[in-house]
């Protein structure tokens, strides 16, 4: 069943949505780099526990690490090939991690070994669980959140509502457009489990009015059995947020410092319910993801199958990317993040890549101090008040802004920013100083535990 739904959240703003380039482009399978570059950080939570060794040859699909407790995923071998190493590896932080470097065999197939299957009609709620664990399923809309922790209901709340987050509403992106458009089965068999796993009772797939032809396609595929519904939501940056899109499809509010299972919901990317319906029946670990490769600074743009720990600098090379890079984002520009070594690899949460040129991008523009015009309170999505925020940022009064003005509910849309008439990195500033309030916070837990 379709759907339109006109209620939204309050604020946002309308960024220029420069999706046209690839969201017609069906996804098309990247070729396997000589060399892999895997990181075992690549999710939120524990790093992956490397159970391999130097000079091991192993095959696509191979467990290479296992999780390292509840809060963490394994990681699979995306290629075929022998671990030349296991070393320090880049990551987009700038930090070095432990990882696994792979070299590909040249005769590398793209066929995945069979594993234990998770049956629909047989499977607990548990086995479930614990198969999306196994095979290494996180968050692809870019928090890469293991995904079995959350599915897990916590005790004494009930899963009323199931969503599926098709909204992707970051500028340039259109990995999950594709998605609906192109694996429709996996997203339903996906639903099952996740229905299955949660108990909902309702299913609602969301999905943003820029991407009707993929709302009227799974609306004819639902089968008589599922309950699931399509809802057309008005466009509008930052409704893929999973707080905002509860507001938009169910008008209700999550509460601050709140989770979606406190108003009764769940809501998993569209992407991410894909991979469940694929890999669960056979067994199978994640090797590979749909990623746009997009930008001015990008001849062959694309949506593209690309394996996980392909280097960046390898992707670009392949894509045509132009000589006078001057800014490269792992994500979409509004939420992404622009990355200083082009030698990290694809993670199991990189939705996009978006490439500048040196003559796309303006020159940067002075900053000059909050005039208080109030732009930016208007487009905040949760109603924070960015201006005081930002002056108590540059006056590192972190402690102020986290119990008076809920910083820690920022969830960094940047909309902030993109108002802002003085040019104030806002944002920027936020994600600052949230950062050295959870190192403030780790030393006092650390210290009240001596």
């Amino acid at each position: 069943m379709l759907n339109l739904q006109s209620h939204t959240f309050r604020h946002g703003v309308h960024p220029p949505e420069n999706k046209e380039e690839t969201n017609k482009l069906p996804v098309r399978q990247f070729p396997f780099s000589p060399l892999i570059i895997l990181p075992m950080q690549q999710h939120i939570g524990a790093p992956s526990r490397i159970i391999v060794k130097e000079g091991q040859e192993v095959v696509r699909g191979q467990l290479l690490a296992e999780a390292n407790g509840y809060m963490s995923v394994p990681v699979h071998a995306p290629v075929s090939g022998k671990i030349r190493k296991i070393a320090k590896v880049p990551v987009i932080s700038g930090q070095m991690t432990e990882g696994i470097y792979i070299e590909t065999f040249h005769y590398s197939g793209q066929e995945v070994n069979e594993g234990i299957p998770i049956s629909l009609d047989t499977a607990t709620p548990e086995q479930i669980l614990k198969g999306i664990q196994d095979a290494g399923i996180v968050g692809l809309g870019g928090a890469a959140f293991p995904t079995h922790v959350k599915l897990k209901i916590p005790e004494g709340k009930v899963c009323d509502y199931l969503i599926i987050n098709g909204i992707e509403c970051e500028p340039y992106l259109t990995t999950d457009h594709r998605v609906m458009l192109e694996q429709a089965k996996d997203i339903l068999i996906g639903i099952r489990y996740l229905i299955k796993a949660t108990g909902a009772k309702q299913v609602i797939i969301g999905i943003e009015g820029n991407k009707q032809d993929a709302a009227d396609h799974l609306s004819k595929l639902i089968p008589a059995d599922l309950p699931v519904t399509v809802q057309v939501v008005p466009v509008k940056y930052p409704q893929g947020a999973e707080k905002m899109l509860i507001t938009s499809l169910l008008g209700k509010e999550v509460p601050s410092g709140g989770l979606p299972i406190d108003v009764n919901a769940v809501v998993v990317n569209v992407a991410t319910t894909a991979e469940i319906g694929r890999l669960l029946p056979h067994g199978q670990g994640i090797q590979e993801r749909v990623i746009t490769i997009t930008g001015p600074g990008v001849k062959k743009k694309g949506n593209y199958l690309i394996p996980v720990g392909t280097p960046l600098r390898y992707v670009l090379e392949q894509v045509g990317a132009a000589e006078n890079i001057s800014e490269v984002y792992m994500g979409g520009p509004m939420m992404g993040v622009a990355v200083s070594n082009l030698d990290i690899s694809i993670v199991k949460g990189t939705s996009g890549i978006v490439v500048f040129g040196e003559d796309n991008i303006p020159k940067t523009e002075k900053i000059f101090p909050c005039i208080k015009c109030g732009a930016c309170v208007d487009a905040c999505p949760i109603s924070l008040n960015p201006s005081k925020l930002g002056i108590l940022a540059k006056s590192e009064g972190y402690d102020t802004m986290a119990e008076e003005f809920h910083l820690m509910d920022c969830f960094e849309c940047g909309s902030c920013s993109f108002v802002c008439p003085s040019n104030i990195p806002l944002v920027q500033y936020f994600r600052l100083s949230k950062g050295i309030i959870r190192k403030r916070n780790a030393e006092k837990t650390a210290k009240a535990n001596v």
